[in-house]
């Protein structure tokens, strides 16, 4: 991904979960919305997505999927490694979301409209649906039919299949207007640029779309014309290229968890038993690659659901933290999660063959991803997860979730959800580590597979998934029309 470098004058420094970040926005004190053009919207739009996506989000998928732990001594997340989800945690993203990216994404798509900007308007039309989708994903429900209108101060919320719906609507309708020379405005995503890397990329956000849906609505026909017309991204989808390391210009999840940018050195996230089991018992590289060794040089997974405050064998130097770097990509979506989609779609189709193909591809497009060889995949591809075509929705399931747990951990919460593999255990957290006693057995782990973690919230229950976020207390205060909050393991639309 070439590096982009858009001029200083676009970049203003905000604040966002208490921390500073880039915040590319049009000042309030500014000329008004009628007089900025889309190109000086739409930096702002990436970075506000980049922070709340590739920050909040992941954090949170990695402690509800079961691939992060945390860390002695600290709290910040001991919630998260419990399942434990409220309406106040996500409140600053949520109006994050819907206020610096969907609205200005709203303001973008009337300018393209209005002027005949085809590609302006699938850029803006993709990140909309691509926001959107999350939003679905992470609360089953959202305000849209009725969001963004001036003269509707309490939108309803949205069911979420209703919403997919109109995603996939905005996305036709977008696509139709474009071929691959139209001009689209310059970005971070795809620098200076045709539509031709924008239509890829709202093609795999259709097919990401489609296949959730897959499960409880019947979409074959759409799904065949799509892959029929075999046109994805070429590479993976992510900011990289365009971070540095300064404050406010670093990866927003290093610059939450791994930068001391603003004087704090706690560490929270580290490497969960859960997921180094598996992958220490395929051989696996990526282990290396998405997690730092600790200071013996080896690797040792945390079991969820406390922090070890009274241990002395849970120290943070025993575990591993993520391979974070200042530099790091921001994946929206990756080649690996298209094939993993692809071999799936196959799977269920009958071609058995070809379903192992995207399998293998998807495994090999991960190892890439981070830094690896191609060959390096030969031990997943060949080993314990080698593709059965009767056992696809574990292998998949299992690996999917391995390769995800470095690049974007929310899409992992989401495909386990959906999935449901890897599956819980027989065995449960209080068992694998006793805190009064401070004995840690992880052999009686069985890899592949979830544990209860330690201390769970009572909604949810042993050998259960949280299921959904709680509605963000800044949306049902100001909104009447707010529904009530759903249980926390009443499933979103696609994964009943």
């Amino acid at each position: 991904m070439k590096k982009i470098i858009l001029p200083l004058l676009a970049i203003a420094i905000g604040v966002t979960s208490c921390k500073k970040y880039l915040d590319i926005n049009v000042d309030p004190n500014s000329p008004s919305t009628e007089n900025v053009t889309s190109n000086l919207i739409l930096p702002g739009v990436e970075m506000n997505l980049a922070t709340s996506y590739g920050n909040f989000f992941r954090i949170l998928g990695g402690y509800y999927s079961e691939q992060y732990a945390h860390l002695f001594g600290t709290s910040n997340y001991v919630d998260y490694s419990q399942f434990i989800t409220s309406q106040t945690r996500s409140s600053g993203t949520y109006t994050q979301l819907n206020t610096r990216v969907l609205n200005n994404l709203q303001t973008i798509r009337e300018k393209s409209v209005a002027t005949n900007s085809w590609g302006d308007n699938l850029a803006a039309t993709t990140l909309r649906a691509f926001t959107l989708q999350a939003l679905v994903d992470a609360y089953g429900e959202t305000p849209y039919s009725e969001a963004w209108k001036k003269d509707i101060l309490a939108p309803k919320y949205d069911d979420g299949d209703a919403v997919y719906k109109g995603i996939l609507a905005e996305l036709d309708d977008a696509l139709s207007k474009v071929s691959d020379d139209t001009p689209v405005i310059e970005s971070f995503l795809f620098g200076k640029s045709t539509s031709a890397e924008w239509i890829k990329f709202a093609n795999a956000l259709k097919l990401k779309i489609l296949m959730r849906m897959s499960k409880v609505q019947d979409v074959k026909s759409q799904l065949a014309t799509l892959i029929s017309q075999n046109n994805f991204p070429a590479e993976d989808v992510a900011w990289a290229g365009i971070w540095a390391d300064e404050t406010g210009k670093a990866n927003p999840y290093y610059q939450e968890e791994f930068a001391a940018y603003f004087g704090s050195t706690q560490k929270n996230v580290t490497l969960n038993l859960a997921l180094s089991a598996v992958m220490e018992d395929s051989n696996d590289a990526r282990l290396s690659a998405f997690f730092d060794k600790n200071k013996d040089g080896k690797f040792l997974g945390g079991v969820s659901g406390t922090n070890y405050s009274t241990s002395k064998l849970y120290k943070a130097e025993n575990f591993n933290r993520p391979a974070m770097r200042y530099d790091s990509p921001v994946y929206l979506i990756t080649k690996s999660e298209v094939e993993f989609f692809l071999a799936e779609y196959y799977a269920k189709n009958g071609s058995a063959a070809v379903a192992k193909t995207h399998y293998d591809n998807a495994i090999t497009e991960s190892f890439l991803s981070a830094g690896l060889k191609a060959s390096d995949a030969q031990n997943v591809i060949t080993g314990t997860y080698a593709y059965n075509n009767a056992n696809y929705a574990k292998l998949i399931g299992i690996q999917k979730w391995v390769a995800l747990s470095g690049t974007n951990n929310f899409e992992a919460w989401c495909e386990l959800r959906r999935l449901k593999y890897p599956a819980f255990g027989t065995v449960n957290g209080a068992a694998i580590y006793n805190v009064a006693n401070d004995v840690f057995k992880p052999e009686l782990l069985v890899p592949g597979t979830l544990y209860t973690p330690i201390d769970v919230f009572n909604t949810v229950g042993n050998n259960q998934l949280l299921q959904r976020i709680r509605y963000a207390q800044s949306s049902t205060n100001a909104n009447s029309n707010a529904p009530a909050v759903k249980p926390d393991k009443e499933p979103v639309f696609w994964a009943k």
